[in-house]
C-alpha cells in the first residue's frame, strides 16, 4: 500500500513539486483515502483522487489599482476553481502577501472535502491576493477591490462560482467587491457570500466559523462523556475566527487564557472574559490594533513576543490564525503540558508532524476540514436564503449551524473509527468527503 501511495504522490510532485502546502494537503488525503480506495472495487483504477487534485480551472489575472498618492501598484489575483462535481465552486478569498498558487490550491483542495462534509450541494474552491489590506485607508481597499473584481466578475456568478471572505476579507471588502460585481453585472444576486446583514446576508455567518470550531470540540469531548465546561483553552489568532471561538467557548463554561497575531501572543492567567473579548473585538475589528495592546489595558496579562501559545498548560487547543502554526515539538509540548483535545479553526494549522504525534498519543485531534466547516456551512445558508428571498432567525441559522457539525462529526465516527477504538478523524473526515465527490464524479463520466 505504501508502494501505491508513493507512486501517486510521485506523480502529484512532478507537476506541482515547487508548491510545498499543496503537496502536504495532498499527502494527507493520500494516505487515508488510497487504502480505502483500493478495498472499494467500484473506485479502484478510475483514477479518481488524481482527478480530484487536479484544478478544473486555475485563473491568474493582473490587479492594478491606485493609492491614496496617486501612485500605481501591481498585484496578482487568482482564483482556484477545483471541483464542480456536487455543486458550484466555493470557498473563501484571500487579501495576504503570502497568497501564491500553493497555498490557494491546498486551500482549495481541502475546501473540496470540506464542502462535501457539510451535505450541502457546494463544490470546492479558493482565491484572492498577494494584497496587504493593513495599513492601507478605506479608499485604497475599495480601489483595490473594485480592480480585483473588473477582472474577477468574469469567471463567477450565483450558479458558477459563489466566494465568499478568509483572511484579510471581511465585511468592508466583501462589500466593495459585492459593489462592484452589481455595477458590471446589473443585477443583484447571492454571488458573495458574508455580505452585510441589510443586504442579504446571513446571521450568525460572522461567527459561523468560531462557533462551529467549538460545537466540533464539544461533540468530540462528549464521545469521552466529558465537555468544555471547565476546560482550560489555549486559543491562537485574534481576527474573526478566533474571537468567535472564544465567545462560544466562555459561553460553553470553558475558560480562554490566550489569543495572538504575527507578532506574538498574550497569556491571561485570570481568563479572557467577556469584557476583555469585547476589548478585543473594538481592538482588532474597529481599530486594527496588534494583540500587544492588550497588556497595556489589562496589565495582568502577559505578552509574549515573537512566539505561539503552544507553550501554555490546557485542556483544550484550538489553532485558529493560519496554515503549519503548530509544528511536531508544539504537539509534543501541549500534550506535556495535558491537552486532551485540538480542534482547529485555521485551514491545515497543523503539520503533518504534529498530526501524527496527537494521532499517536491518542488524544482527540479535529482537522480542519471538518471542525472549521462551520463557515462555508452557513454560507451555504446564506445562498439558500439568497436563492428563496428569506432570512432566518440568528436562532434558526446557530440550529442549523449546530445540526450540521454534528452530521459533520457522525461522519467522521463513521468512517474513522479503528481497531482499538480511537477515532481517526483526519480518516473519517477525508474518507466521507471523498466518497460523496467521487461518486458525483463517477456518475458524470469522465469530464
Amino acid at each position: 500500500m505504501q508502494e501505491k501511495i508513493k507512486a501517486f504522490m510521485d506523480e502529484v510532485r512532478s507537476r506541482n513539486g515547487h508548491e510545498p502546502e499543496f503537496l502536504q494537503a495532498v499527502q494527507e488525503v493520500a494516505d487515508t483515502v488510497i487504502p480505502y480506495i483500493a478495498d472499494n472495487e467500484i473506485y479502484n483504477g478510475k483514477n479518481i483522487l488524481l482527478r480530484m487534485v487536479e484544478p478544473e480551472r486555475l485563473i491568474s489575472f493582473r490587479v492594478a489599482w491606485v493609492d491614496d498618492d496617486g501612485e500605481i501598484h501591481v498585484n496578482r489575483g487568482y482564483r482556484i476553481q477545483m471541483n464542480s462535481a456536487i455543486g458550484p465552486y466555493k470557498g473563501g478569498l484571500r487579501f495576504h502577501p503570502t497568497v501564491n498558487a500553493s497555498i490557494l490550491k491546498f486551500l482549495a483542495f481541502e475546501q473540496v472535502f470540506k464542502n462535501s462534509l457539510t451535505t450541502l450541494p457546494m463544490g470546492g474552491g479558493k482565491g484572492g491576493s498577494d494584497f496587504d489590506p493593513k495599513g492601507k485607508s478605506d479608499d485604497e481597499v475599495m480601489r483595490f477591490c473594485h480592480a480585483f473584481m473588473a477582472e474577477l466578475f468574469r469567471h463567477i456568478g450565483p450558479f458558477t462560482d459563489i466566494p465568499a471572505g478568509d483572511i484579510g476579507v471581511g465585511a468592508r471588502e466583501i462589500g466593495f467587491l459585492f459593489g462592484m460585481y452589481k455595477r458590471i453585472q446589473n443585477e443583484f444576486t447571492g454571488v458573495l457570500t458574508g455580505k452585510g446583514l441589510s443586504w442579504g446576508g446571513s446571521k450568525i455567518r460572522p461567527e459561523a466559523t468560531g462557533y462551529g470550531t467549538v460545537y466540533f470540540a464539544q461533540d468530540m469531548l462528549l464521545t469521552k462523556n466529558d465537555d468544555i465546561d471547565g476546560k482550560t483553552v489555549v486559543i491562537s489568532g485574534s481576527g474573526n475566527v478566533a474571537q468567535y471561538a472564544a465567545e462560544k467557548t466562555l459561553q460553553l463554561g470553558g475558560k480562554v487564557v490566550t489569543l495572538s497575531d504575527s507578532g506574538g501572543y498574550i497569556y491571561d492567567k485570570k481568563g479572557i472574559d467577556e469584557e476583555k473579548l469585547a476589548f478585543v473585538m473594538d481592538l482588532k475589528n474597529n481599530k486594527r490594533g496588534r494583540i500587544s495592546e492588550y497588556v497595556d489595558q489589562y496589565p495582568s496579562a502577559e505578552y509574549h513576543k515573537g512566539k505561539t501559545p503552544w507553550e501554555v498548560p490546557c485542556d483544550i487547543a484550538l489553532p485558529c490564525a493560519t496554515q503549519n502554526e503548530l509544528n511536531g515539538e508544539d504537539a509534543t509540548t501541549l500534550i506535556k503540558n495535558g491537552c486532551i483535545c485540538v480542534a482547529e479553526g485555521a485551514n491545515m494549522p497543523s503539520t503533518l508532524d504534529a498530526v501524527h504525534t496527537f494521532q499517536d498519543a491518542k488524544i482527540l485531534f479535529a482537522p480542519g476540514k471538518a471542525s472549521n466547516a462551520g463557515g462555508v456551512a452557513t454560507s451555504g445558508l446564506e445562498m439558500s436564503q439568497n436563492s428563496l428571498r428569506i432570512s432566518w432567525t440568528r436562532e434558526e441559522v446557530d440550529e442549523r449551524l449546530k445540526g450540521i457539525m454534528k452530521d459533520i462529526h457522525d461522519s467522521c465516527i463513521e468512517h474513522g473509527i479503528e481497531a482499538d477504538g480511537y477515532c481517526n478523524y483526519v480518516k473519517g473526515a477525508n474518507i466521507a468527503g471523498f466518497v460523496k465527490v467521487a461518486d458525483a464524479m463517477l456518475a458524470q463520466g469522465v469530464i
